[in-house]
């Protein structure tokens, strides 16, 4: 006898945890069976059980709770990868990742709202307005960096700084401490089809120069101009608004670019909300 007849034949076990087929999973679930064969696909909800033979999918009413859960999930518009990801976690940890996906999402939308008002003044043929942004102009000495440097597009960049960044500020603290902000530069342009080179560089303190077993160069001092902005702008390619507006800057008042534009990070990033300013966008001017 199959396990499927002997399941079949099982009565503590259908009162228990009754078999629903895919019809009535689907009806009580608020989920298509379209939907369900796709989850199946892709393993996010699997039936419990596939007959051999014909292929005919039921589940167990025990698995509604997951189901409803991926439904609720899905109308807010969450991806699978990240539906997965939830359906995944403990259950005491469920909240938090929802909470922090969602604040991702606040984040872009602030972020898309701000590209939005730009597009919309240059899709009416006005002038390129970008009041929303203050530029300002400062000296920056010379200064004695840790670097690392890589050729990325835009989808690999934020694994790369995830990494690059804690090690060489660990780095930095055990030869001296940090004696500036952390700064990126963009050697090249970077988005889904260029890939630089970026360069990540963190300032120490040129007398510990031969205990570091890192590569370190000197950045030459220079004036520029740079324009602050909130951690929702930070996102791509919102981000890039920030770049026109000091670029526009720079050409109307009469000076010149003369290096690699970066992103100055001056405070904590993760522990900022979306509201606070976290990086300055600058390029050197001559």
């Amino acid at each position: 006898m199959s396990d499927v007849k002997r399941l079949n034949r099982d009565p503590a076990d259908r009162l228990q945890d009754p078999w629903l087929s895919i019809g009535i999973f689907a009806r009580r679930s608020h989920l298509s069976p379209k939907a369900l064969r796709l989850y199946d696909r892709t393993k996010l909800l699997s039936p419990a059980e596939v007959n051999p033979e014909n292929g005919y999918r039921r589940y167990r009413e025990s698995q509604l709770e997951t189901a409803h859960l991926i439904a609720r999930l899905r109308q807010l518009d969450m991806p699978l990868a990240q539906v997965a990801t939830i359906v995944a976690a403990p259950d005491d940890r469920r909240g938090d990742a929802l909470v922090a996906w969602w604040e991702a999402v606040e984040r872009r939308l602030s972020g898309q709202r701000e590209v939005l008002a730009y597009l919309l003044i240059k899709l009416a043929g006005k002038e390129r307005n970008f009041d929303m942004f203050e530029i300002q102009e400062r000296n920056i000495p010379e200064q004695f960096i840790l670097t690392e440097q890589r050729h990325s597009t835009v989808s690999g960049l934020t694994d790369w700084f995830d990494d690059c960044m804690p090690r060489l500020h660990e780095l930095a603290a055990n030869h001296g401490g940090v004696t500036g902000p952390a700064f990126i530069i963009y050697h090249g342009e970077v988005n889904e089809e260029s890939d630089g080179p970026v360069e990540v560089c963190v300032p120490v303190d040129p007398a510990r120069k031969g205990e570091l077993a890192a590569p370190t160069r000197v950045e030459p001092a220079h004036r520029e101009a740079y324009t602050r902005i909130r951690k929702s702008l930070v996102e791509y390619p919102q981000i890039l608004t920030a770049y026109d507006a000091v670029e526009q800057w720079i050409a109307t008042n009469g000076k010149q670019v003369s290096g690699s534009p970066r992103e100055v990070y001056f405070t904590d990033f993760m522990a900022a909300g979306p509201d606070d300013e976290v990086v300055d966008i600058a390029f050197p001017i001559g």
